[in-house]
């Protein structure tokens, strides 16, 4: 490598790494990311699948600004779904299997095709800091790189430990090697890092599986691309579909009477587990009374034999997996390609870090992914992101990008930082207060102006998503103005469905309104929607059914959005504001919130407190005026 200097370097290759190195590198940094090994960039460690509750809303976010994901989760998938159909469009998920190979290879090639991106194989021996400030990274091969911005994207290498029952690997994955000595620079520089454990099941081998008394889960038809720059899946991506099974009193009875072998609870294992995520060892332990537990079986390619047994995730010796997994019906005779284990890595304390996912202790390093104690290919991907964003505008000198509560991205981040998490933390929709206004549909109207003016999002594509938008509006208002008379056939149709007949000229907005009206119903008489795709019919028909619903989401929106805006100024003082309590000025001193909104979500923080540090900022300003 014929440079020893980049404008930002990226250590690590997975999900947080790629979106990071990618967004650097397209906001036009000279970008350098380090790996062990190429071949390993985009590995899919645990389950081949994109998305799922509140997750496919980060992957819609990550797409909107002009991340990767999910034209990868596009390309690759051999089955979509949309989870939670059935419910309104505020909890609506997408959820796709890919191909686990074939997603790896995808996102190679954007790695390796992408202008300003650099690839060195290599592991990162410790960082160089001067004066408080990241200068560069010194390297296995015993080289010095300098930079200005450096992102930690670890994943489960941090210090990482397999087991499989009493046996005990160091790695970061099977196969791979941990990280030692980044663990003691991160610690060097003042970072306390704790352990937390994750895991993965056994894989199978699909022609030893019994399928023919299981249930079978197809792919939605259409299927429903991820990425708003995908206009269709084409017909001729082949998908397979997903079995169900369960486990049984015999798959249970194995694992009781095993449970001293198991790592995480033999006493091997101290580190806080995944509560959403749990191993099937966890599943037994906190679930006593269920009966059995879902399995569904999931392909990882279509040039592969290997199912992934979504549910059995463990850490049992091999010989207990073997025994446990033939007790589940259509597993009687299934070959285990390769054995389950839980695997303990390091993490930092997240509330160290700044929104901007920035340390507040050293100016110019950013974490992103798994090390900030968060489970899953979707939260990391989203850090990457805004990690790589922040990287770019730091070099720059630019004011940096902050999402407040008003995204997926937003709230996860902000949680992170604000409170910290004693537990892998994954997304769920009910995390954030905004999901009638903050929805998978709407990612692309709420983010892509941003991702166009950072550079992430072409020209082309945010034309597009703007045109989709105003077509939106004018149907909207098109359907405000027409009015439909008492006695027409749309009367008719409406009380053939149970809806009140007309009384006097209504318009079709208003009748929209109706639970028991759809817009296909109206659509028949009038309208001029009718030859574009579901999804964007849905967003009319849903900003027109839950109008009341969203105008009051949004005035709360409102109501606090003149405290997210009052910066709290860096290195203030918190002792010079009178009438704050000793543990408030504790809080507020460990957190060094940005903001008052951000000061409002610290624990223990209180109303009186706020209102304190309102009218002292507001003096201050008026003072420096």
């Amino acid at each position: 490598m014929s440079s020893s200097y980049f404008d930002c370097i990226v250590v690590g290759g997975g999900h947080a790494g790629i979106e990071a190195a990618l967004a650097s590198a397209r906001m036009g940094l000279k970008t350098l990311m380090v790996t062990l090994s190429f071949d390993t960039v985009g590995q899919m460690s645990c389950n081949p699948a994109i998305g799922g509750v509140g997750k496919g809303q980060l992957v819609k976010e990550i797409d909107a600004l002009g991340g990767e994901m999910g034209l990868a989760a596009d390309r690759t998938g051999i089955q979509f779904r949309q989870l939670n159909a059935s419910k309104g469009q505020a909890v609506r998920s997408s959820r796709c299997q890919s191909d686990r190979r074939q997603y790896k290879l995808y996102m190679q090639k954007v790695v390796r095709t992408q202008p300003n991106l650099f690839v060195k194989e290599d592991k990162m021996r410790e960082m160089i800091v001067e004066a408080g400030c990241i200068t560069g990274i010194k390297t296995a091969d015993g080289g010095t790189i300098t930079t200005r911005a450096l992102i930690i994207t670890t994943g489960t290498f941090l210090n990482g430990r397999i087991h499989v029952g009493t046996q005990i690997t160091a790695g970061g994955r099977i196969g791979e090697p941990a990280s030692h000595r980044l663990a003691d620079s991160i610690r060097d520089l003042g970072f306390a890092v704790r352990m937390f454990k994750t895991g993965t099941p056994p894989r199978l081998d699909g022609r030893t599986i019994d399928f023919t008394n299981l249930e079978r889960q197809d792919s939605d038809h259409p299927p429903v691309p991820f990425s708003f720059r995908t206009p269709f899946i084409p017909k001729q991506q082949k998908l397979l579909p997903c079995h169900l099974t369960h486990t049984s009193q015999k798959t249970h009875d194995i694992i009781r009477a095993n449970f001293h072998l198991s790592p995480m609870y033999s006493g091997q294992i101290q580190a806080t587990g995944v509560r959403y995520c749990p191993s099937i060892e966890d599943k037994l332990k906190k679930f006593a009374d269920k009966e059995t537990h879902h399995v569904f079986l999931e392909p990882e390619g279509l040039d592969t034999f290997e199912y992934y047994p979504n549910g059995i995730s463990t850490g049992l010796p091999a010989h207990v997996q073997e025994a446990m997994v033939h007790s589940i019906p259509g597993l009687e005779k299934a070959v285990i390609v390769r054995y389950g284990y839980s695997i303990e890595h390091g993490v930092i304390d997240a509330t160290d870090l700044k929104p901007t996912l920035e340390t507040k202790k050293i100016q110019g390093l950013f974490m992103a992914g798994q090390i900030n104690g968060t489970t899953g290919y979707e939260e990391a991907g989203a850090q990457g992101l805004v990690a790589g964003i922040n990287a770019g505008l730091f070099v720059k000198n630019k004011e940096p990008f902050v999402l407040g509560r008003q995204s997926y991205m937003g709230v996860l981040i902000d949680d992170l930082v604000t409170k910290g998490t004693e537990e892998p933390y994954r997304m769920f929709t009910s995390r954030v207060e905004y999901r009638l206004i903050v929805r998978e549909d709407n990612a692309d109207k709420r983010l892509s102006a941003y991702g166009h003016k950072l550079g992430l999002l072409s020209q082309a594509n945010y034309a597009a998503v703007v045109c989709k938008y105003e077509m939106i509006d004018r149907e909207i208002e098109h359907l405000r103005q027409t009015k439909v008379n008492p006695g027409t056939p749309l009367d008719k149709i409406l009380q053939e469905n149970n809806s009140s007949p007309l009384r006097q000229p209504t318009s079709l907005y208003e009748l929209l309104k109706r639970p028991q009206v759809s817009y296909k119903m109206i659509s028949s008489f009038d309208g001029t929607l009718k030859d574009h795709g579901p999804q964007v019919i849905a967003q009319v028909e849903y900003e027109i059914k839950y109008e009341g619903f969203i105008s009051r989401q949004n005035k709360d929106v409102e109501k606090f959005k003149h405290i997210e805006h009052i910066r709290i100024p860096a290195g203030m003082n918190f002792d010079q504001i009178p009438g704050l309590s000793k543990e408030i000025r504790e809080k507020l001193k460990r957190f060094s919130p940005m903001t008052l909104g951000q000061a409002n979500r610290i624990s223990g923080m209180t109303p009186a407190a706020i209102t304190l540090m309102m009218v002292y900022l507001k003096k201050l300003k008026e003072a420096v005026q």
